[in-house]
Order: C-alpha cells, then structure tokens, then sequence
C-alpha cells in the first residue's frame, strides 16, 4: 500500500513538472488532449486583501466555478520606471499559487491597460509624462514601456513556473483590453499598435493561447473574445477559434451621486444558458466578486470605493444569495451536459413563437438540449419530443438527457439570506475612559508655508498634481471698497465659478461656502454660491480636487480638469473676472503632506483631545484608537454623516467616503425589477435620492485586538460623534419554491445524477450559526418576497410544523414539497408553492 502511494506521488510529481497542453480549436480549449467548457471569475487581487483570498477562491469554487480571472494592475505594480512593487494587496504571486493550491485554473489579463474602472485606466501617470508618450497607438515610449511591463509579469510567471505548459495554473493571457472600441480613432496607427501587441505578446512563449476582448480584427493565433449582457451570438472572426465570453457582467458599478444598479439573478442565468447553448466554451463573470476601490485607486471619475457590483460574491466577502446559489445550479446543470455539448453535433429546431431548441447529440447516443423562450413578455408551452414543457418568458430550460428539466433560469429555487449591518460603536482602548475621545486638528484653509508656485491664470489640475494627491489649492485675493452697495443693503455678491472638473470646495477669508461638483457622466460643472465678503482685503481659496482619473476612451490620456473662470458678481461695477489675477499654488493639504494618516504622532502640529469634537467643521483630520469590533463578521465604517473626505486605519488606506445623495428621483428607480428583456445598466436601479455609499468596508485583518489608530480628513464638515463600525452579518435565511421548479438529483455518492426530483427548500445558516426561529412559513399560495411575506387565499395551516419540525436548531435544513409533508388536494387548480423565512442566530 505504501509503495503505491509513493508511485501516485512520484507520477503527480511527473505531471506537474511536465505542465500541460493548452491549444484550441473552433469548439473549445484542449487541455491535455481534453476538451474543457469552463466556467470563469474574475476576482481582482488588489480589490481585496490577502486574508480574504483564500475563502473568495474556495467560495468561487464551490459555486461551480472552474478558473479565476485577474487583471494585472500596471500602476500598482510598476510605481516608477523599473521601480516594482509585489507586496500586500498586489501579491499576484500569491494570489496566483492561491488559485493553484485550490486546484483551479486561471487566466491572467496582462493587458497591461485594463480599464476596469481603475484609475487611470491602470497605466501608470508618471508614463504620461515621459516626452513624447501618446497611450495605446502606434507610439515608441508607450509602446516599449508596455512590453517591458509586460514582459516583467511574464518573465515573473515563467520564474514562478505558474503558466500551465509549466505546470500552473495559468490556462490564457491576455493582451490589451477592449481596444476595438477605440482603434479607429487613432487611425493606421491604431491598426498597427493592435498587430504590434499581438505580435509582442505572442513573442513571449508562454506556451498558453493569447487572447484579445473586443478586438474584431485580432490576428492569428490571437482568440478575440466578447465582452457584453450577453454574448450568445457572438462568433470569433474565425472559425478556428472557441467562443469565449471574457466578461458577463452580473450587475454594474457605481459613482458617487449615481443609483445603484442591480441585475436579476433570472437574466444574468438566462444570459449564461443561452450562450452554451449556441456553442459557447469558456464564460467569466466580470466581476464574480467586485471588492474595494481602496485609497485612491479608484478611477472613472467619480466611481465609488465600493465596487460591489452586484457580484455573486458581495464586496465583504459574503455570497450574495440568490445569485450565488442560483447560478451554482446552473453551472451544475451545464457540467452534466459538457460531454455532449463539446463532443457531439447540434441541431436548432424551432418550437413556437420565439421558442427555440438547441438538441446536442453524439456517436454514443448522449443528448442534451437547452429550450429557449426569448418572448420578453410571454410564458410558453411547447412540444418536444412527444413531451409538452412549459417555459416562462425570456427564459431556459435545460435538459441534460433532452427529457427531464434540470434547471429553468426563470425558477430561482435557491435560498435568499437577510443579510444585516449590525451597529457597533466605536470602543476606545483606553478601558478607563468614561467618554469616547478624538484627536482633532483643523487646517487653514489656503496655502501653508511657501506656495509651490505663483501664476497668472489656471493650471490643469492632473498635469500639475501628477495624480500624488486628489488636493490643489488656488488662492487669490480681492479687494472690496466701502462704497459697495452690498456692504450697504445686506445682500452678498456672488461667486461664479466655471471647471472642467472634478470638484472643489470654496473658502473666503477661512470660512467654507460651498462645494461644486460634476458627476460619472458630466465631469464639468458651474458653481453659484452668494459669498460675504468685507471691507478692504478678501482672501479667496478654492480647493479643487480630482475624484479618480479617467479609465478609458481614446486619448483619454490627454483628457484635463480644473478650473476655467472665476467671477464674482455683484460690484456696483458690476461683474469682477478674476481669471486673469495672479493665482498662488499648493499641491495637496497640510495633513496630508505631514502624513497625519499614519496616526503615529511624529507630526509637529498639536492635535487637541476632546470628547466633543466640533461638527460641520471643514479642513478637520479625526483620528481616535479604538478596539477591534467583536466577532469575526466582516467589517464596515458607517460614515453616512460626515461629508466629503479620506479615511485610514492603522495607515492602511480606506478610500474616499462621500456622503452624496444621488442625483435621480424616486420615479429613476425600480420598486420590483422585472428580469425579463434586455438588461441595461439603470435598468434595475435603486436608492435613488439616498445616498451613493454610506458603508466602507474595513478588512478584518487589518485590525489588531486593541490599539487600532482610525484617522479621519474631512474636507467640508460632518458629525464624527456618529462614525462607528458595523459587522456585516446574515440574520436569516428565505426560500420560495413552486411545484413545477425542477431540482438536480444526487446519488449515494453525493454526484449530480439526472432525475425527477420533488421539488424542495432548503435553508442555510452561516458559520456556527443555525435556524433559532421560523418567521414565516405558508404552503399554498403565497404572495410577497423575502422579509415582507403574506398569506395568500389558499394556506396550509401545517405550514410552520412542518418547516419547524425540519429546522429548527438546525445549521442547514431540507423541507420537501412532498404529499407526506402538505395536503395534496389543498388548492385545486393553483399554482402552488412554499415560502418561509427563518431567523439565523
């Protein structure tokens, strides 16, 4: 027995060392001789930290998922020329060997421009400067600064021995990203850059296929791939080419003043069947988990440090239910039907009105078919093969054995979890103290010291700061008559600013006026303000500000922001242009260039102590030492009354936090969202008039048990006396079954087998927690959803026994929609169905 597994060992030793074959043809990848239909997630490396990784794999991996999907992150990387940077949250080496320790592929999108909603599109700002750099064309410097990055990453791969020809992980790399949007604006320059980096990254050897998203003209042995809702009837360019989706977006992101989006588990289903059913091979959720725009990574501008989106895997680490499970049993309906599907030949048939079947059959006699209902509005039933199926509108069902329905995309038979932000005030370490104290320290507002710079005139703000700090000051000053008339009548002349973006907060003589801002789909903005101004000598500063660089377009490079005109109106001369006045210069604040954030007191500014620290102060750095929250729940900062600024803990870089309402009216967003047709970005919007992000997330590992420094820069005032964290926690668990919604089978060996099974509910609690109680439970004809459920006309009154008697005090629970459990006759002629809704403690 020894010697045989010393013979196993040696052999897994063998095939690893000897790595595998990766190649392609026009149906599928081929791994060692195999083919693979794969399902895909993309899950960002430096969007969340490296304790998390683990369990966001294993997570991913229990949903079905197959490969891990990453982009390399350029400016995180490459901090200056030759200059690398692998720790902390951009350890893609570990990241990587995580994916391959939890026996998963992976596919590595070099790009090395990724978009991605990440500043600047992830190229470096300091390439911008180097003379005569023009991104993304036919350009020298950008071009050879590019393939030295690029490859570095792959030279750092290859030296890790993590491509699969070595025996790792990485099955495919891609080049560039979604170029074929903007190619034609750089005209035959832009053809050339595409052929260029193909050409270069096919050069590296890697011994894996290359690929290109989006780009229609991509040249062999180059696979270009889809990005979109849905790619079902996308074809690659050439026929010798497998269809792959690179990026299925499960919902969307957000900017700050902007709704918030969500897409139906249904559609996002829907999306993934259909494309397997017209011959798709390889399917990646962009993003299966979104994370954290942490610091000032993120770009846009204006896009949220949460970047959640709507994800399988929410941005704390939580499976968002019932996405999460919904999709893990599609993904497992598909797996029964992958031999068929890649091995054997399809035929489309035509059922109906917008009902199409796709039936796969091979030489052994296997079949699988998925029936499609494309009708937006419209249930259907329909014939196939001497059996009748009924189909809701704009949906799939899935037959592994072109009989029985495993899986419809429109029946979410998976549970909902109630997930809540439990409070917990901020505890101060100090176990003596009666009342919580912060350490407060205002800034002038203005220049400090010497200016940087004196000019006549406006600069560009990103060419000036080079993107080291969201922070320029302008500053100036007027000088005011007696004989003025307002000084007079009481009334205020008025500040008139004009800006190209992002954002500025305006000060005269110290006092905050007011903020102007543009949003994610106007960068530009015009400021208003009435301002008090004095007799004699007023000093004006603006504070303007970027919120995120652009992430994409062409040249967007070259894309500006900052100030055009500022006037003040109101002079018995009427109108004052200050535009053209002598302007002083400061990049960045105070605190920040002090490195206040770092909370060690090294400072040489004197913090005050208080127990009452001053509200609807502008300029303020917070900071107090606090304990870790109890439990082990993820963690979030609720800082929904503070108003504009930075956040740390332990010097670690929270992000931005904006208390900023979105713009958009009640009438802008979805009480119910209806899954069925084409799914748009503000399709299934919510919260709108309510604010973008009010919860910050704050990783657990970044905590120590005690002595943890939380500091604080608030631009333009808020109430720090109620900051406090929250611990993010599933408190209950829903499920909503009908009759008529079909369930994979397994066997004695927990495999997925193909059978008409009962249909049932099943509850899950997390962690140690279990089902403490049974809020609800109706067998019959209930309405509502999750947490505001009701009794319909028809109710079996054994309902609550029932679940009660399968779950309570229980982790995870079964309850079968089955004779032996409710009355058979109860209903007749309904539809009949089971909610419940259980607490989790």
């Amino acid at each position: 027995m020894k010697l045989c597994f010393f013979l196993c060992l040696l052999c897994s030793f063998a095939f690893l060392a000897l790595g595998s074959n990766v190649s392609y043809d026009g149906r599928s990848l081929i791994i060692d001789g195999q083919r693979k239909l794969l399902l895909s997630a993309s899950i960002h490396y430096p969007r969340s930290v490296p304790a998390m990784w683990p369990s966001l794999v294993q997570t991913a991996k229990e949903g079905g998922i197959d490969v891990i999907e990453t982009y390399v992150f350029w400016n995180g990387h490459e901090l200056s020329p030759g200059n690398y940077y692998f720790g902390g949250r951009f350890d893609l080496v570990k990241f990587v060997k995580i994916v391959q320790q939890a026996g998963m592929h992976l596919i590595l999108r070099i790009g090395p421009f990724v978009a991605a909603e990440w500043n600047y599109g992830g190229v470096p700002v300091w390439l911008h400067y180097i003379p005569g750099t023009v991104f993304r064309t036919y350009n020298q410097p950008f071009m050879s600064h590019m393939q030295n990055f690029t490859t570095y990453i792959v030279n750092l791969m290859k030296q890790e021995k993590l491509f699969a020809s070595q025996g790792g992980p990485i099955i495919l790399s891609q080049i560039e990203n979604e170029y074929g949007y903007y190619e034609n604006f750089y005209k035959e320059d832009g053809k050339k850059y595409a052929m260029w980096a193909a050409k270069m990254a096919v050069a590296q050897n890697t011994g894996v296929p290359w690929i290109m998203c989006q780009q229609w003209d991509a040249p062999d042995p180059v696979i270009d791939t889809c990005n979109s809702f849905y790619c079902d009837q996308f074809k690659p360019t050439s026929p010798n080419r497998p269809k792959i989706w690179t990026e299925n977006w499960p919902g969307w992101f957000k900017t700050f003043g902007g709704r918030n989006p969500h897409r139906p588990a249904e559609d996002v289903a829907y999306a993934v069947a259909r494309f397997f059913q017209k011959g798709g091979s390889v399917q990646n959720y962009y993003m299966y988990h979104g994370g954290t725009n942490f610091g000032r990574t993120a770009g846009g501008p204006f896009i949220t440090t949460s970047y959640d989106y709507d994800a399988p895997i929410d941005e704390y680490g939580l499976p968002r239910f019932p996405k999460w499970g919904h999709l893990k049993e599609l993904h497992r309906a598909i797996k029964l039907c992958e031999p068929v599907l890649l091995n054997g030949k399809s035929v489309n048939i035509t059922l109906g009105p917008s009902v199409e079947a796709d039936v796969y059959t091979d030489e052994s006699g296997a079949c699988a078919a998925f029936i499609a209902n494309i009708d937006d509005k419209n249930d259907r039933t329909v014939e196939f093969r001497n059996m009748s199926y009924h189909l809701p509108a704009w949906s799939v069902s899935i037959l592994p054995d072109c009989k029985n329905v495993v899986f419809n995309t429109a029946k979410v038979s998976t549970q909902t979890h109630v997930v809540s932000m439990i409070d917990e005030n901020l505890q101060q370490s100090d176990k003596g103290a009666v009342t919580f104290k912060w350490d407060v320290l205002k800034e002038n507002a203005g220049i400090w010291g010497e200016a940087d710079f004196v000019k006549t005139g406006f600069v560009d703000l990103i060419n000036t700061t080079k993107d080291t700090t969201d922070y320029l000051w302008h500053t100036t000053s007027i000088y005011v008559g007696e004989n003025e008339e307002f000084l007079k009548n009481g009334s205020k002349p008025v500040l008139l600013i004009n800006s190209t973006g992002h954002a500025l907060h305006a000060f005269v003589n110290q006092e905050y006026q007011g903020t102007g801002t543009g949003n994610g789909t106007h960068s530009p903005f015009f400021f208003k303000n009435p301002i008090p101004l004095r007799p004699g000598k007023n000093e004006i500063a603006l504070l303007c500000l970027t919120v995120g660089l652009p992430t994409a377009g062409p040249f967007y490079d070259f894309v500006g922001a900052g100030l055009i005109s500022v006037k003040i109106k109101g002079f018995n001369n009427g109108t004052v242009d200050l535009s053209s006045s002598a302007w002083s210069y400061k990049i960045g604040v105070q605190g920040e260039q002090l490195k206040l954030y770092q909370g060690d007191g090294s400072s040489s500014l004197k913090w005050t102590t208080t127990s009452k620290p001053p509200k609807g102060q502008a300029l303020t750095w917070y900071k107090a030492v606090v304990d870790a929250p109890s439990g082990d729940e993820p963690i979030g900062l609720d800082m929904l009354h503070m108003g504009k600024g930075l956040a740390w803990l332990n010097g670690e870089e929270i992000g931005r936090y904006w208390a900023r309402n979105s713009e958009f009216e009640e009438k802008d967003c979805v009480q119910e969202c209806d899954y069925r047709g084409k799914f748009l970005p503000d399709k299934c919007d919510t919260d709108c008039g309510k604010p973008t992000q009010k919860w910050y997330h704050v990783p657990r590992s970044w905590f120590k048990p005690s002595g943890n420094t939380l500091v604080i820069f608030e631009e333009k005032g808020g109430d720090p006396t109620k900051i406090k964290f929250l611990r993010r926690k599933v408190t209950g668990a829903c499920a909503d079954v009908a009759e008529d919604y079909p369930s994979i089978g397994l066997d004695s060996q927990g495999e997925d087998k193909i059978n008409k099974n009962t249909p049932f509910a099943r509850l899950t609690c997390p962690g140690n927690t279990i089902i403490s109680s049974v809020k609800f439970a109706s067998f019959g004809t209930p309405t509502g959803k999750c947490g505001s459920y009701l009794l319909g006309s028809c109710h079996d009154p054994n309902s609550s026994t029932v679940v009660e008697k399968a779950c309570l005090n229980k982790n995870d629970c079964v309850v079968k929609l089955a004779e032996e459990n409710f009355k058979n006759n109860l209903c007749p002629g309904s539809s009949r169905k089971l909610a419940v809704e259980a607490i989790c403690s």
